[in-house]
């Protein structure tokens, strides 16, 4: 199968979540024997910090503006499928060309499906409008249960399909190295996660300072008030995630407040901790059950004070940590994923040879 994806970035993991869940899907996919060709809008924040700006699996190649994107016409004419991904810029131009110049199959994957369901219900049409959902043959859903029948019933999509994030687990796994903090948090800042990221680290680290915490990632404003027990750090490419997994005693999934509203939302940072056997604890949302079961592969935490109990206790988190190491291997590897992309597309491709053939 010949595959063009139009994605927010492959190149560079700085300040977004897109480009590590790609690299999974992508490098799996090709591994079945698929070739891939990835788009990417070339911008000055990506551009000065790509972290993987030749990958060995797939063909990156960069477009400065939708004129210049026209450059590649043969090739997405030619794809068996073309994938657009959510928070492209121009998105809607972008999967307006998509649907015009593909004559195979195409899709829309939504790494983002609850904020961009909040963004089409306020009319902010930022990279999506009501108006193309249609026309994409499938929409891959980061997100689960009850929002893809939304998809299709309310919105009018042929067909939405979880395509949860992933892990690679030849990247992730188990290294032995000190445990430099108690409890630690990778992402970017996001104003949404910031209460629960107060309420179940900041929190707990002001009630505990003999205690150690690091929060690491992005964008977080200046006057957020630390406590001296919190380190920072600004930005861990994902090559060191596995280290900084294995750093930390516990490690803590905060969701967005759409996620939370939609539910069946996880993170990519829940899988790739899990896969490196790094015990998490988790704000609560519905779903999360479906994925690691509580108590025994995840520790769900309301407020301060389950954090803290969690952090004293004795030392029994290695066995959730093993636990979930477990059941994201044996069902939610980026092997899955691209398993799951390549039966959908080809679904969608018989569908749309019958449409043919019946019209005929």
């Amino acid at each position: 199968m010949k595959l063009v994806v139009l994605g927010l970035s492959l190149s560079s993991s700085w300040g977004n979540g897109h480009a590590t869940t790609f690299r999974a899907l992508l490098k799996s996919f090709a591994a079945r024997g698929h070739d891939v060709l990835f788009l990417e809008r070339d911008v000055p924040w990506y551009a000065s910090n790509r972290d993987l700006p030749n990958p060995s699996w797939c063909e990156l190649a960069f477009y400065t503006d939708l004129e210049d994107l026209r450059r590649f016409t043969a090739a997405v004419a030619g794809a068996d499928a073309v994938l657009v991904g959510s928070y492209v810029p121009d998105g809607v131009a972008v999967g307006r060309w998509a649907q015009e110049t593909a004559r195979g199959v195409v899709s829309f994957y939504d790494i983002d499906t609850p904020v961009t369901l909040a963004k089409l219900e306020r009319g902010d049409y930022e990279y999506l409008s009501p108006e193309v959902i249609p026309g994409y043959d499938v929409y891959f859903s980061f997100t689960g249960g009850p929002t893809l029948d939304l998809l299709m019933e309310r919105y009018g999509s042929p067909a939405a399909r979880a395509l949860y994030c992933s892990v690679d687990a030849e990247a992730y796994a188990p290294l032995p190295v000190p445990k430099r903090w108690d409890l630690s948090y990778l992402g970017t800042y996001s104003p949404d996660r910031q209460p629960t990221l107060d309420r179940l680290l900041l929190e707990p680290a002001r009630r505990a300072p003999e205690l150690r915490f690091v929060v690491a990632g992005p964008q977080y404003p200046d006057d957020i008030d630390w406590p001296a027990n919190v380190e920072r750090l600004h930005h861990v490419p994902p090559a060191d995630h596995p280290a900084f997994y294995a750093a930390s005693r516990f490690t803590l999934n905060v969701t967005r407040a759409d996620m939370i509203r939609a539910g069946y939302s996880p993170s990519v940072r829940l899988f790739e901790a899990a896969a490196c056997a790094t015990p998490i604890i988790s704000d609560v949302w519905d779903g999360i059950d479906t994925l690691l079961e509580p108590g025994r592969e995840i520790i769900l935490a309301d407020g301060a004070h389950d954090v803290q109990r969690v952090l004293r206790q004795p030392a029994a988190e290695g066995e959730i940590g093993e636990a979930a190491r477990r059941r994201i291997l044996a069902a939610h590897t980026a092997a899955h994923r691209a398993e799951t992309l390549e039966r959908e597309l080809a679904a969608a491709m018989v569908r749309n040879r019958r449409l043919v053939e019946e019209a005929e």
